[in-house]
């Protein structure tokens, strides 16, 4: 795959997942500002507990940003049941990388091949970058998502601890 575009393209053949025959039936896209409430309701489930509104600001920021990608996944029928925040991470000590911020699947619709989609849609914008390596942070407390990682193709590189200071 070389673009998105053919992505998009193989999504509506139903072709963008070969032997992925269960998986539910969805749409794609980019987020819009219309999603914040779901978008700030998926985060709750995630642990992360934020306001329509907030959500919509945060929108704004990343949005005009091209080192940043938002994907939904939206049902036939409506509503987004997930989505993959994907950005650009440079550093001085590594290549540029792309990073996964968030990926999130309703937890009615958990195990359904959308994590699968949603994954690869961002591995695909991470190709299209340029990446030659995507990474993602887990919390230690997150077994099944651990195992849905391996299982994507993601390894464990290394453990450590999260520090952060108010300002």
């Amino acid at each position: 795959m070389t673009s998105l575009a053919a992505w998009r393209k193989l999504q509506e053949t139903g072709m963008a997942t070969p032997g992925r025959e269960k998986e539910t039936p969805v749409t794609i896209r980019a987020a819009s500002p219309g999603d914040a409430a779901q978008l700030a309701e998926l985060s709750r489930q995630l642990g992360y507990p934020s306001q329509p509104e907030e959500m919509k600001r945060r929108l704004a920021r990343v949005q005009p940003d091209e080192e940043h990608a938002l994907f939904v996944a939206e049902q036939q029928g409506g509503g987004v049941v997930g989505w993959v925040h994907v950005f650009l991470y440079h550093s001085i000590e590594n290549p540029t990388r792309a990073e996964v911020g968030g990926l999130v699947v309703d937890e009615r619709c958990r195990s359904q091949g959308l994590g699968h989609q949603l994954l690869a849609w961002a591995e695909e914008w991470a190709r299209e970058k340029g990446c030659r390596a995507i990474g993602l942070r887990s919390n230690v407390i997150r077994e099944r998502a651990h195992t849905f990682y391996e299982r994507e193709g993601y390894r464990v590189i290394k453990t450590q601890k999260a520090f952060r200071k108010d300002l």
